[in-house]
């Protein structure tokens, strides 16, 4: 039996491993572009074990890969999978598909020391909503129903499968095993670390930045490799990523559903509008496979995915959906990987898990908003084989993804963002944002709200933690709570520091908007000015110049405030409600990596152009004037801001 030989990047990522699980038991995720050899990996790592391992993936067809590799380093293994037949757990390494093991969670009583979870974008975050109940009634599912092995059914990516089904299976064997092992391990591989909805999958990156501040399935990416990598050393094919050139969808009157993906009824509905775009499309992938050895085009829905077989050459075409009988599928993969079949059409179930080293075509004819999806679906034809000098990948739908550098994350704000590079005043981390730059390329404001660098925490004294390190507290954008003055997400609900409640925003607004004595404006900027102080009387001279402020809604309706520099007490006003936002603007715009504070009225008038302007400024009558009682920056909400449409 061939035993495999580790690659240099495969060594390092299993080292990685190893280096990380020495230190710590927080959970871990490496990342490998698919056809990188990940279940050589597992292996290597399920060789080195000491205590029983517990592999899990999706699909069978992973199953009985990684089963197969393992066992050529001579060391036997056990499947547990109802689609394959066998449950077997009496081995040190098992095998495992997330649906048996889930359904059966009573077989795994042993303690196991590490739990590898294979395709791991698709394990979500437990969800607070599954009640016991659903959870019990999910996992005491009668024994004659059909095993769920299956790829996923039509219209449903690894992003939109049901979260009881998907995430919260493995949620369940993971709680499972640490009940038995409070000090379990969790790694998990992937060519995708994240998810259509929710963005990065981890937390922390081991290149010393914070991918997330919320909770995420997993705590640290140790170890990554750019696809270029393989691809620039001959380990992976290069992809040749063309235009359509002739006809192509238009799905840019879609609407995402809940889940962030598209409805199959929408696209179906699209699609039979324009008959012949797909006519012409299947004409155009026929005319250009002529020199091609194997050709996967991926459908929008089962109707779609009908159409276009119906125009290709029957004897050497084939089509697979979710309910494709499991033998029928089995017979025409088969036959497609042995070349005996040329087109293979599917929906939504070759994207992960299927091994067919000989495409060199890829069509693409599903819309998608998920990054994760449309690289497994290219990853389909980046494998090497005999004969095979690229692969050709026409997209008909107008995904704007980047292959090798994927904007994941916050959505863009608006279509002039663009990638931008801020430093933190604090730590001094090169933060990639988006941002506006001018026609000269300098950068004119950003959309960060928190420095994504990692620091070090010597106040960290817990044990088994990486190299305690916490993230870095600068924030570009806050709200200040009311009680101690902490700095909090615009978003935040309590305070991090004192844990009072803050104030929502849009509470605010409408309870100033019903009092009669109470003017709220939308503002749309604000001009400052000298204003020559009144005459002391007792002194018989002049008192101090004031900085007066006046803000203005689009309208031209005004509110006034002044502050007296002379007086500590108002230098110390004027700098609780500019100065922190301001060092933050200053640090994009000049360059400035210090906080800066305001200490006369000469320095306040010369920053006149980037002092930070509030959304909306609050007043109250007072008996002959209107006195500000609060000011809204950095403002989300339901309520429109100056400027912006309706």
């Amino acid at each position: 039996m061939e035993v495999f030989q580790l690659r240099d990047y495969q060594q390092e990522a299993v080292s990685s491993v190893l280096k990380h699980f020495r230190k710590t038991n927080e959970s871990a995720v490496i990342v490998l572009p698919t056809g990188s050899g990940k279940s050589l990996v597992i292996a290597e790592l399920a060789r080195l074990a000491k205590r029983k391992i517990l592999v899990l993936t999706h699909v069978k067809e992973l199953v009985e890969q990684n089963h197969q590799k393992f066992e050529s380093y001579g060391v036997a293994a056990g499947i547990y999978s109802a689609g394959l037949k066998l449950k077997e757990t009496q081995h040190q390494v098992t095998f495992a598909s997330i649906q048996s093991a889930a359904r059966n969670l009573d077989d795994f009583n042993e303690p196991y020391s590490l739990i590898i979870i294979d395709e791991c974008h698709r394990v979500n975050v437990p969800s607070p909503d599954l009640s016991d109940e659903h959870s019990k009634a999910l996992l005491n599912a009668k024994p004659n129903q059909p095993p769920q092995d299956k790829l996923q059914p039509e219209a449903q990516s690894p992003e939109t499968t049901n979260k009881q089904s998907n995430s919260n299976q493995y949620q369940q064997i993971i709680e499972k095993l640490m009940q038995v092992n409070p000090d379990v391990k969790l790694l998990g591989l992937t060519a995708t670390p994240y998810r259509l909805g929710m963005g990065w999958i981890y937390k922390k990156h081991y290149r010393g930045f914070m991918r997330s501040e919320e909770k995420r399935p997993f705590e640290h990416c140790i170890y990554e490799l750019p696809i270029r990598y393989l691809i620039k050393r001959e380990y992976l094919t290069e992809p040749k990523l063309v235009d359509a050139t002739i006809e192509h969808y238009d799905f840019s009157s879609l609407r995402a559903n809940a889940s962030g993906d598209y409805s199959p009824a929408d696209m179906n509905h699209l699609l039979n509008k324009n008959p012949r775009v797909t006519q012409s499309i299947i004409e155009q992938v026929v005319e250009l496979s002529d020199q091609r050895q194997g050709v996967m085009i991926f459908a929008a829905t089962v109707e779609h995915a009908n159409e276009v077989f119906s125009y290709l050459p029957l004897q050497i075409s084939a089509l697979i959906t979710g309910a494709t009988d499991n033998a029928e599928r089995d017979k025409l993969i088969k036959a497609f990987k042995h070349k005996e079949i040329k087109f293979l059409v599917n929906v939504s179930v070759l994207t992960t898990g299927f091994d067919a080293p000989h495409v060199d075509m890829i069509a693409i004819l599903r819309p998608t908003q998920s990054v994760s999806l449309y690289q497994q679906i290219i990853g389909r034809g980046l494998r090497l084989s005999e004969n095979k000098k690229d692969c050709l990948v026409i997209d008909y739908t107008g995904n704007d993804f980047d292959l090798y550098h994927p904007e994941v994350g916050e959505k863009k704000p608006n279509s002039k963002s663009q990638p931008v590079q801020v430093v933190c005043p604090s730590c001094e981390f090169p933060n990639v944002f988006w941002g506006i730059c001018d026609d000269d390329g300098y950068l004119v404001e950003h959309y960060g709200r928190r420095c994504k660098g990692l620091v070090d925490d010597p106040s960290d004294e817990q044990a088994h933690r990486v190299e305690s390190q916490r993230q870095c507290d600068y924030r570009f954008v806050f709200k200040e709570c009311p009680h101690c003055g902490g700095e909090n997400d615009i978003a935040a609900r309590n305070c991090l520091q004192c844990l009072e409640v803050l104030v929502d925003p849009d509470d605010m607004l409408k309870k100033a908007l019903k009092l009669k004595d109470s003017k709220v404006i939308r503002c749309a900027g604000f001009n400052l000015s000298r204003v020559t102080g009144k005459a002391i009387a007792k002194a018989n001279e002049k008192g101090s110049d004031k900085l007066k402020i006046t803000y203005h809604d689009e309208e031209g309706t005004q509110l006034n405030e002044s502050f007296d520099f002379s007086k500590p007490n108002q230098v110390k006003a004027f700098n609780d409600i500019f100065s922190k936002r301001l060092s933050a603007k200053i640090s994009v715009q000049l360059g400035a990596t210090e906080s800066y504070e305001v200490t006369t009225l000469e320095q306040a008038l010369k920053l006149a152009n980037i002092l930070p302007c509030p959304d909306f400024v609050i007043a109250r009558k007072q008996k002959y004037y209107w006195r500000i009682k609060d000011r809204l920056f950095d403002y989300q909400g339901k309520y429109r801001k100056a400027n912006e449409l309706k």
